[in-house]
């Protein structure tokens, strides 16, 4: 009875082994001047206008004139310095009491953009609020209802900043003060008269409100990315050393390189941590030969009644990672287990019970443990079990650990057997 009962403790052990997921080694670029952020975004815009200088005496618009628009695409090299291509709209009309007329431009700018909040480092003291300059030159066409006949082509420079405010991690609210200067402009802002030199004559201001939307599958924007990411970065790359250089299960292999975390003390293990299983059936060889010639007949096989003990008695589990329906690689040998027993036992069918952890709501927590069991259902249905001699049973929550213990819920996260 004590060799039995030993032999079940070190099976359990090996399981349990089995049971951990598959330690994966953290990708952390090697260099702390490239994190990973996204870098292109569009920006909408829309507002007043307000012409100030080539507007022929007794003609004027409105102190905020409407209608303003902009649309624009911004490609940032890093944090602090980026390229924006947009393109501009804007009406111009009379203001009350004098002479009507109606004007359109448009214009197409090539910018240079300065991230002011990171090159000043707005992250010491808000992660919300940011400023952007840009400059640049471009094109502008104006055209008149009324006035000139034809368009009339400028050349512009263009100077402002961009205040943003924050919404998420993919939209931030800006508030734009824009000016243009345009280089031989023929016919004044309202369409009627000409300009007195041709040279810098129109000047115009825009000011506007809208929404900038960040493109990418990374978390930040260059926008908001900052030294303390720096210092965020290379602190855990010093975390990633000191921990992985750990060997928590004494086997030799340090944890930054260990694919199987957890494995049995004393037994052996290749170069990369994991139990050597030459037959690919879940239990490590020299186990496996310590069952069969401690239970085996001559040496050969566990006895069924051994194999169904542990399965009911709950040596035998798969498990998931939270709120994962997907069994972990590392314990798809506890199904190879049940499916290896029923092959041998065709009389004997399986009840399959999921588990789930109490993090979450009861209800979902319950459907949660009925699909890891279906999973679990479906791969011994692959593996040539026949689905009519498997029972799928919902368990719910596992409230018998302490739910505030993470290694603890891992444990609870599971699909069990029973075999009848």
């Amino acid at each position: 009875m004590k060799n039995k009962l030993l032999s079940v403790s070190l099976l359990t052990l090996s399981l349990a082994a089995s049971a951990q997921d598959v330690a994966t080694t953290t990708t952390v670029n090697p260099s702390i001047d490239n994190l990973a952020y996204n870098k292109w975004s569009i920006e909408l815009n829309g507002g007043f206008n307000k012409p100030t200088r080539a507007l022929t005496p007794s003609y004027s618009t409105s102190t905020l004139n409407p209608f303003h628009a902009d649309l624009g695409v911004r490609y940032m090299f890093d944090p602090k310095f980026g390229l924006k291509l947009d393109f501009g709209y804007d009406k111009f009309q009379e203001r009350e009491d004098t002479p009507s007329f109606e004007t359109d431009q448009i214009r197409t700018s090539l910018q240079g953009v300065i991230n002011v909040g990171r090159a000043l480092n707005f992250e010491n003291w808000t992660n919300t609020l940011g400023l952007l300059f840009h400059g640049g030159f471009g094109a502008s066409q104006l055209t008149s209802k009324g006035g000139f006949d034809g368009q009339d082509y400028s050349a512009h420079g263009i100077l402002g900043m961009t205040g943003q405010i924050k919404l998420s991690d993919r939209a931030v609210l800006t508030g734009d003060l824009t000016g243009l200067i345009n280089a031989r402009q023929n016919y004044n802002f309202d369409g009627v008269g000409t300009t007195t030199t041709g040279s810098f004559d129109g000047l115009l201001l825009n000011a506007s409100v809208g929404l900038t939307f960040y493109l990418g599958k990374n978390t930040k924007h260059a926008d908001w990315v900052g030294e303390n990411d720096r210092y965020d970065e290379l602190d855990n790359r010093v975390k990633l050393i000191e921990n992985g250089l750990l060997d928590t299960d004494k086997d030799g292999v340090a944890d930054l390189y260990d694919l199987e975390p957890n494995s049995i003390t004393g037994v052996a293990v290749n170069t990369k941590g994991q139990s050597i299983d030459n037959n690919k059936n879940g239990v490590p060889d020299e186990l496996e030969s310590y069952l069969e010639k401690t239970y085996g007949q001559n040496g050969k096989a566990v006895s069924n009644n051994s194999v169904e003990e542990l399965i009911n008695g709950g040596y035998v589990n798969v498990y998931f990672d939270f709120n994962s329906s997907k069994p972990t690689n590392a314990s798809l040998p506890g199904v190879g287990f049940l499916v290896k027993y029923l092959q041998s036992n065709p009389s004997r069918n399986a009840d399959i019970v999921g588990y789930a952890d109490e993090i979450g709501n009861s209800s979902y927590n319950t459907e949660l443990s009925r699909k890891r069991a279906e999973a679990v259902k479906q791969i011994a249905v692959n593996a040539g079990i026949d689905a009519s001699r498997l029972n799928v049973i919902a368990n719910g929550e596992d409230a018998s650990v302490n739910k505030n213990s993470k290694e603890a819920r891992q444990i609870v996260r599971r699909v069990s057997f029973q075999v009848k």
